[in-house]
């Protein structure tokens, strides 16, 4: 039988998923919020 918590206590995330965390958090994406901002702020500026 598999005994979880020793399994828990050797698991070590890959290098390859804290680099791919670190590079999304890290770079600037323009998300939803972003957009709906820049387009209420062209239609004040042609208003």
């Amino acid at each position: 039988m598999i005994n979880f918590e020793e399994e828990l206590k050797n698991f070590k995330p890959s290098l390859e998923v804290e680099e791919a965390e670190q590079a999304i958090y890290n770079h600037e994406l323009t998300d939803m919020t972003d957009v709906l901002k820049e387009i209420m702020r062209e239609a004040k500026r042609n208003s």
